[in-house]
């Protein structure tokens, strides 16, 4: 190929290009006119609240949010500003007074692939205290719906609803509530798994041991003719020499002896820095184990520590000890 006829390919695919990116354009402006005709129409109208403002929602709905205004109780109590949505909604049954408006865009949303929906922020405005007794009436309209536009969720456009409450006939506010409606954006993939932590050696003489792990028991041999306690497992007391053994299960509590911490070099699997101590269990003996629950750099000689079983992955589950910092 000359270097004109590459040119002229080139010049060929820019313009396939902008061709391409112009019928989407066209698409995405034709698509939002056609929402854009869903602007002003009602999404509900004369509905009204399933229950009248009343003193145990405002109890409720203060003691949820921690809100111990004296405004809310005794009474001359108002409701909290913000339940102004709250008299105005429907239930798991829902309303009978809505509009189809509001369904119809939200399928035309979908049928375009903006099959998800999340609400993203809403807009109070007050202008009348509500009182136990009121009577919550409002009329819903659809507000505006926006041209596409791309999050990090995905693709798709903000609809925002407007709704006038009114109490007793009088106007007290307006609610608005914006969602939007988008593609899910392709999940990133996934990052390849790192390299498998190190399995223990298991053989007879501490097989006995691991079996105590799985069921979350830290298991510690006794020699039954003189009753040292030893660890780790052997397969003979280091104090008679005698074979015979049994074993009690540790309380899981102790102190920490002596760590260091573990900067260099890097292991597969293990991610520096990390403490690794010698606990003194309250038994006596003494065990090697992480150290979890408080930064490295606070691990102390002397630090209480609680034994808990961590899980790395599916097959492997190991004993460590989560340290209390004072």
């Amino acid at each position: 190929m000359t270097a004109d006829a590459a040119a002229g390919s080139a010049d060929r695919d820019d313009q396939d290009e902008r061709n391409g990116r112009d019928d989407r354009d066209d698409r995405d402006e034709r698509f939002h006119h056609l929402l854009k005709t869903f602007e002003g129409r009602p999404a509900a109208t004369a509905g009204r609240g399933k229950d009248a403002v009343n003193e145990p929602m405002i109890r409720h709905w203060c003691e949820a949010m921690g809100d111990t205004n004296p405004a809310y109780r005794g009474p001359d109590a108002i409701a909290p500003p913000t339940m102004l949505q709250a008299w105005t909604m429907g239930g798991l049954s829902g309303h009978t007074d809505r509009s189809s408006a509001y369904d119809e865009l939200l399928a035309l949303l979908d049928s375009a692939g903006c099959t998800s929906v999340v609400a993203t922020d809403c807009e109070q405005e007050y202008l009348r205290p509500l009182r136990p007794g009121d009577t919550v009436t409002f009329d819903a309209v659809i507000e505006s719906v926006s041209p596409r536009k791309t999050t990090r969720l995905g693709t798709g456009h903000f609809v925002t609803t407007r709704m006038d409450v009114h109490a007793n006939g009088e106007s007290a506010g307006t609610h608005r509530f914006r969602i939007l409606k988008y593609a899910p954006a392709a999940a990133p993939p996934k990052a390849p798994p790192g390299p498998p932590r190190p399995r223990p050696v298991i053989n007879r003489d501490n097989q006995g041991f691991w079996d105590g792990v799985r069921e979350h028991r830290l298991l510690i041999q006794r020699c039954t003719a003189c009753s040292t306690l030893r660890f780790p497992w052997l397969p003979g007391c280091n104090a008679c020499a005698s074979p015979g053994w049994d074993t009690v299960e540790a309380a899981g509590t102790g102190t920490v002896f002596s760590y260091v911490v573990m900067h260099h070099p890097p292991f597969p699997a293990f991610d520096p820095p990390y403490a690794v101590a010698l606990v003194e269990l309250a038994e006596g003996v003494r065990m090697i184990g992480n150290i979890t629950g408080v930064p490295y750099d606070k691990v102390r000689i002397g630090m209480p520590v609680r034994l808990e079983f961590l899980r790395v992955d599916d097959t492997l589950e190991l004993p460590v000890f989560r340290g209390e910092a004072g």
